[in-house]
């Protein structure tokens, strides 16, 4: 079964920084490319970056600079290294693993950049 577990989200003032963990749990994690999303309410779910198998990554022009994502494929986690925060930041962010056609999904971690 897999799993994906977040952590890491809290209250950071602008200007600070976070770095998210993602714990991926029953697949050959290496094997797999790794995204992160972002979600506030009424809106809909946003690719932040992902990181490929390889370890190519892409990211979203608002985060570019910003945002970094890493992987250790010994610990089957994927993180995001956030700098800079800003408000327009504040979201709920999940992690994504597309495993034989079907997409897996974690609970989220809030994220809140407020003074």
């Amino acid at each position: 079964q897999v799993q994906l577990v977040e952590s890491g989200g809290g209250l950071v003032q602008p200007g600070g920084s976070l770095r998210l963990s993602c714990a991926a749990s029953g697949i050959i994690f290496s094997i797999y490319n790794m995204a992160w999303y972002r979600q506030t309410p009424g809106k809909q779910r946003e690719l932040v970056g992902g990181m490929a198998s390889g370890g190519s990554t892409n990211y979203a022009d608002s985060v570019k600079g910003r945002f970094t994502i890493s992987r250790n494929n010994a610990k089957n986690t994927v993180y995001l290294q956030m700098i800079s925060l800003k408000p327009e930041d504040t979201a709920v962010y999940f992690c994504n693993v597309k495993v034989s056609a079907r997409t897996y999904w974690g609970q989220g971690t809030q994220v809140t950049v407020s003074s």
